[in-house]
């Protein structure tokens, strides 16, 4: 089920009390306020579609080394890159990349994963990357208070629709923004967006981007949020 759109957070505001958040496609998200611009997850436009991206960064954050995650070549603006897990403060933000794993065998099929926590204009944000399994209770704990989760949902290399379910059921976000799933201009096969929203009642999709959103703006109980891609 569906619900129309009931939130503003597609109108302009000042970056000095609100989060600019674009999508890309993918895994790809920038996130700007009034001092500085983070990127996750860039990714080689040849090998995941979308057309290649013109995006400028003070920070980019990988969550692994394969190509459509990874290529932060395409940023402009001499970005620091973050790839490790740790505690990063830039500009009034803080960032904590924790560790993870890219299967469910401890990282033995298809290695490491780093999720970036963000805490940005008052907002927690989460980018779990390509993570591959349901986060244990201590990993749980490093990310608390989640207000804003983008989380895969297609597939193939990482958590299905059903994982994804559960992953928002430990986590409990206030908004759940889907990536890393099928679209016409997507070249991996990944599975689509469908199987994961319909176990929703709370959904809303955005059918423009960029979104905006404030920390007074975050609903309860939590809203699946589907944004468009920005080509």
């Amino acid at each position: 089920m569906v619900s129309p759109t009931s939130h503003n957070f597609v109108d302009k505001k000042d970056l000095t009390n609100s989060v600019r958040i674009t999508w890309f496609g993918h895994s790809m998200f920038l996130l700007e306020d009034s001092e500085v611009k983070l990127l996750f997850d860039p990714f080689d436009n040849d090998m995941v579609g979308y057309g290649r991206p013109d995006v400028e960064a003070d920070v980019v954050m990988v969550s692994h080394g394969h190509g459509d995650h990874n290529n932060s070549d395409i940023v402009r603006g001499n970005p620091a890159i973050l790839n490790k897990p740790g505690s990063y403060s830039p500009d009034n933000v803080r960032i904590t990349g924790l560790q993870a794993f890219h299967d469910q065998s401890g990282g033995s099929q298809r290695g490491l994963n780093i999720i970036f926590r963000v805490e940005m204009k008052e907002v927690t944000f989460v980018h779990l990357g390509d993570l591959g399994h349901i986060p244990s209770a201590e990993l749980a704990k490093g990310l608390h208070d989640t207000d804003v989760l983008f989380i895969p949902v297609g597939g193939v290399f990482t958590i299905d629709a059903d994982m994804a379910v559960e992953v928002v059921r430990v986590l409990r976000p206030r908004i759940v923004i889907p990536m890393h799933y099928g679209t016409p201009a997507g070249k991996i096969p990944l599975g689509t967006e469908e199987p994961f929203i319909k176990n929703f009642k709370n959904v809303e999709r955005i059918n423009e981007g960029p979104i905006y959103l404030s920390k007074e703006e975050i609903p309860e109980p939590t809203l699946v949020l589907v944004m468009s891609y920005v080509s």
